[in-house]
Parts: structure tokens; C-alpha cells; sequence
């Protein structure tokens, strides 16, 4: 008897969005099939007795309430006893991070885990792309700041972010050289990467979504006035689209390599036909909001791919 258990590593349910949040859209999909929902924090991960266990509840999602979410039954569970786990907490990708994946991949020959709990941990989002540099405006990964004053000189405008951030958050604009701005960004963040600003941001990204392997569907997200930020979270507004020929040879390219490297489903994006940098595979999002633009269903593709 197979057990029908999918359970979801991920921010606690209180901290999420029903309207755009993709980890509630799978859950809710899959729940339709007879699956209970077993949900906790990364946090509440431990090895006991040689088992992989977590602190955490049962959970029913319901999109017609106020509150969309009802907590059932809180227990601690042997996660190897689940079909399913889903790995989606937001990054950042620090220690506790690390150790969850080297947790989980304990129990990955009994258990699916998506994405997999090892490539998750050898694919830095950003560093990742560092492979597919000539799809990309220039761009430089560094905490060197000769080599920061070399490329803004070089690019005039650009872009700074942390390798390790996520959503949008602490990404800035230079439209003149703040050494002393500059210094104390990387002495909070470390490394950093550095792009070439590329002013047509202000016409939308194009975010692009991966499973097993395949282009599923795209959206594309236009920063609010004056923002040149494409996150939902930071306000843009999503719109149907189209990949252009380039943007598809890319995606396809990206996707084939993604599967080789045991990564079920990823987000990747575009701005101006060149890829951003950002290979997203902790915790993709966009598919509730692709639905409400094209009526198309991508959690029955997740769940169809993984057979369940």
C-alpha cells in the first residue's frame, strides 16, 4: 500500500500568499487526488533513532475560505513513511539551509523529493548560472572592489545583488560609483554579483516554467512605475506572453541540463531575450498566477510528471 502523504518543507502557512503562492496551488491539487498534506518549518527537521523526522501538522487548504487554511492534527512524522516531499521554503541559502538538504538526502533513495535534496544544495541559484554566461547581459560574481570599479566603468549602469537572496530584496541600481555603499553591501553579503543594467526591465521580465525537463508555460511581470524590480512580491504586474525563438533555444537548453542534474521544476527568467542569472530551483513560483492568465493548470502537469 502506497502511502498517500505529501509533505511540504516551507515557511509557516500563516507567512503565505493564497493569491500568487505556488506551494499552496500543488498542495491543493494534489489534495483534490486523496493526499493528506503534512506540512512543517525548516526548523523542525531532526535525525532521531536513525529516522528522518519533523515536528509539524496535518493540513487541508481550502481556497474558498478567508482562512485558507485549516491546521488538522499536529504530530511528530517519520518522513520516510510519505510518498512525496516538496522542499519550499523561500532562500536564503545559509547553514540551516545546507543541513536540511543533507537531512533529507538520508532518505531520498526511499523517498521523492523535489527538487533533489543534493542538487538544491550543488546548484547556487545565481552561481549556477555562471555556465550560461553568454546567454546573459555581462555580468560578474565578486567581493573584489577593483574589479566592481573596473565593470562599472565599463558598463556605466548596473545592477548589484546578493548570490544568496531571493525575491527581489536588497537588489539596487548604480547609476554612479559608491565605493562606500559598495563595501558595506559586501560586507554584508559576501560575494556578490554585478550585471549590466538593461533598461528594457521597464517592458517586464519574462519568467519561464520548467518540469521534467520541458518549457510548461511563461509569464512575464512589468516592474510598477518608477521600479525597475519585476517581483510580484515587489509589485509588478503579471501578463501573458510569448518566448521569442532565442528565449526558447535557451529554455530548452536549461531545462535538458536541469533534468541531467535531478532538478524536477525551476523558474527561470529573462529580461530583454538575455537571462537574468536567476535559476530558480529551491522554491519556483508563478504557477497560480500563470493559471489566472491562461486558465492552464501546471500542478496537474507537476503532479501527472511525478505519477502520482
Amino acid at each position: 500500500m502506497i502511502s498517500k502523504i505529501v509533505a511540504i518543507q516551507g515557511n509557516h502557512p500563516s507567512k503565505l500568499n493564497p493569491k500568487t503562492d505556488t506551494s499552496i496551488f500543488l498542495a491543493h491539487e494534489i489534495q483534490n487526488k486523496n493526499y493528506k498534506i503534512f506540512y512543517y518549518e525548516p526548523k523542525d527537521i531532526s535525525i532521531i533513532n536513525y529516522k528522518v523526522v519533523a515536528e509539524g501538522f496535518f493540513i487541508k487548504f481550502n481556497y474558498s475560505k478567508k482562512k485558507f487554511y485549516k491546521k488538522l492534527k499536529k504530530q511528530i512524522l517519520d518522513l520516510s513513511k510519505c510518498r512525496f516531499i516538496l522542499i519550499r521554503q523561500d532562500p536564503p541559502f545559509n547553514l540551516e539551509y545546507i543541513s536540511t538538504t543533507y537531512i533529507l538526502d538520508k532518505i531520498k533513495n526511499k523517498v521523492r523529493i523535489i527538487n533533489d535534496p543534493t542538487s538544491i544544495r550543488n546548484i547556487s541559484e545565481k552561481l549556477y548560472s555562471s555556465k550560461y554566461l553568454k546567454f546573459m547581459p555581462d555580468t560578474i560574481f565578486t567581493k573584489n572592489i577593483k574589479e566592481i570599479k573596473k565593470f562599472f566603468n565599463k558598463n556605466k549602469s548596473i545592477i548589484i545583488k546578493p548570490i544568496h537572496g531571493h525575491g527581489g530584496n536588497d537588489i539596487y541600481l548604480l547609476e554612479k560609483l559608491n565605493l562606500k555603499f559598495i563595501k558595506r553591501f559586501i560586507k554584508k553579503h559576501d560575494h556578490i554579483v554585478c550585471q549590466k543594467y538593461l533598461p528594457k526591465i521597464n517592458k517586464g521580465d519574462k519568467r519561464v516554467f520548467l518540469i521534467n525537463g520541458e518549457i510548461v508555460g511563461a509569464i512575464s511581470r512589468i516592474p510598477k512605475k518608477g521600479s525597475f524590480l519585476s517581483n510580484m512580491s515587489k509589485g509588478a504586474k503579471p501578463v501573458r506572453t510569448q518566448l521569442t525563438k532565442i528565449e526558447n533555444k535557451i529554455s530548452k537548453l536549461i531545462a535538458k541540463n536541469l533534468k541531467k542534474e535531478n532538478i524536477f521544476f525551476a523558474g527561470i527568467d529573462f529580461i530583454d531575450q538575455k537571462l537574468n542569472g536567476d535559476i530558480n530551483v529551491t522554491s519556483p513560483t508563478g504557477l497560480k498566477t500563470f493559471f489566472e492568465l491562461s486558465k492552464v493548470n501546471l500542478a496537474k502537469t507537476f503532479w501527472k510528471e511525478l505519477k502520482a
